[in-house]
């Protein structure tokens, strides 16, 4: 039973190991809930939707409510009062009033056309806002991916320094053993023994560098000791599709965020020269009012004591007629500030062109050399059995041998790095294009190890 619970329990731990490793679309939908710079972004674009709410109650009646209460004195310096046969008598008379008023005031704008474009800038700063929650959102799945495949490359060149330092403490060992039995120099077990001090240093590095590209990810995605996936063997890297560029450019003009953004950002601008030559034009509005008055006072010789209730409704017609040159200045200036915006949006024309090409021609490179670096995998590998068949039967001395061994592990690591470079340039072009989405993330799963 002991040597069958052995396996057993290898095989349960390695089962347990795959189970708790983390695909590409679960620290991606981890990412979402704890990126500060994404949820910013989600933040911001809902401000938007609050400040259109404010700028279509311009077109709503407004009520409020006032109470006010004041309490006055008068006293005059002197009064005289006829009292008959000519006489007078002088009094000093005060008087004491207190004054309660409380009532509603109703406004309401029959016309007024900066209201309406206002409200027609909001509405465009809605979609502006979502347009900049896309580019956070793109941005992040870059960031999730790029982090995600530093991790793979950074385990791989370990597992890979791992491995050559074995081989080459082999190889020491076996120049020792050479030089014990006179077949060899010193000099093979010198150069041996360098090596294998250099692969020394070299994993070391691997494995610190490995430990920082961990804790990036880590912090990405709001956890701790996160396991990546590695890619299936063999490994397929996705197809791309239109394999030509102009359909790239002509979809990035179209539909990328910040295009979308700088031509709404246009409109916005438009809108803004039409508010400011609004502010010449006349408005209207209807105003209402209802209330009631109390007065209770006092003097020496009297009281007094009265309510009061009051209504109104009126229309109100406002017409600029001389600003000081304020208007005209505000028109010119929105005039120049529409100019501005045609530029951005021709800027992010051309910008969003320019990312795209970058990211086609790289990808298509980097294609190429995963292609070339697999048949130069290849070939290391028949060139280093041939070294070490050579060393063998003695017509290749050890340096020849680590040599080639080390050719193929640099090979290796670019083949490695390359592939994963592949990956994550494909979602750079669609993000140049703006064809990036979250649905990008879950197919790369498939590319995954179960």
């Amino acid at each position: 039973m002991p040597r069958l619970a052995l396996p057993l329990l290898a095989i349960l731990g390695a089962f347990a190991a795959t189970a708790q490793a983390q695909s590409l679309n679960q620290l991606y939908q981890a990412a979402r809930d704890y990126d500060a710079t994404f949820l910013a972004a989600r933040a911001q674009a809902e401000t938007a939707q609050h400040r259109l709410t404010q700028a279509e109650s311009l077109r709503k009646p407004t009520l409020g409510l006032g109470v006010g209460s004041t309490y006055g004195q008068a006293r005059p310096l002197s009064a005289t009062v006829p009292v008959g046969n000519g006489n007078r008598v002088d009094y000093n008379t005060n008087t004491n009033t207190t004054t309660t008023t409380a009532g509603l005031q109703a406004s309401y704008s029959l016309y007024n056309r900066a209201n309406g474009v206002s409200i027609s800038q909001a509405e465009r700063a809605v979609v502006v806002s979502r347009a900049d929650l896309d580019v956070a959102e793109q941005d992040l799945i870059v960031r999730v991916t790029q982090a995600y495949f530093d991790v793979l490359a950074a385990r791989e060149a370990l597992s890979t320094a791992q491995a050559s330092k074995k081989f080459i403490a082999e190889q020491l060992a076996s120049a020792k053993r050479n030089f014990e039995v006179g077949t060899a120099t010193i000099t093979d077990t010198r150069e041996a023994q360098a090596r294998f001090d250099r692969a020394s240093a070299q994993e070391l590095a691997a494995e610190n560098d490995l430990r920082v590209k961990r804790v990036t990810l880590d912090q990405l995605v709001g956890r701790t000791d996160v396991d990546p996936k590695p890619l299936a063997q063999p490994v397929a890297l996705p197809a791309v599709e239109p394999v030509n560029l102009d359909p790239w450019l002509s979809q990035a003009d179209e539909a990328h965020p910040q295009v979308r953004r700088a031509r709404l950002g246009l409109e916005v601008a438009q809108l803004e020269v039409d508010k400011a030559k609004a502010a010449t034009g006349p408005t209207v509005d209807l105003n209402g009012s209802l209330g009631a008055q109390d007065l209770r006072g006092s003097s020496t010789n009297t009281g007094l004591r009265g309510s009061v209730a009051n209504a109104s409704v009126g229309i109100q017609l406002k017409m600029p007629l001389y600003t000081g040159g304020a208007t005209d200045a505000r028109v010119r200036e929105t005039l120049a500030l529409a100019e501005k915006s045609r530029n951005d949006v021709e800027f992010a024309r051309r910008s969003v062109a320019e990312a795209t090409r970058r990211s086609f021609f790289g990808l298509q490179s980097l294609k190429a050399q995963v292609k070339a670096l697999e048949a130069a995998e290849s070939s290391s590998k028949l060139a280093l059995e041939a070294t070490q068949l050579g060393y063998k039967v003695g017509v290749r001395v050890n340096l020849d041998v680590l040599n080639a061994q080390a050719q193929l592990i640099a090979v290796q690591n670019d083949l490695a790095k390359a592939r994963y470079d592949v990956i994550v340039t494909s979602l750079r072009l669609r993000q140049a294009s703006g064809q990036l989405r979250p649905e990008d993330v879950a197919n790369l799963d498939a590319l995954l190890a179960k």
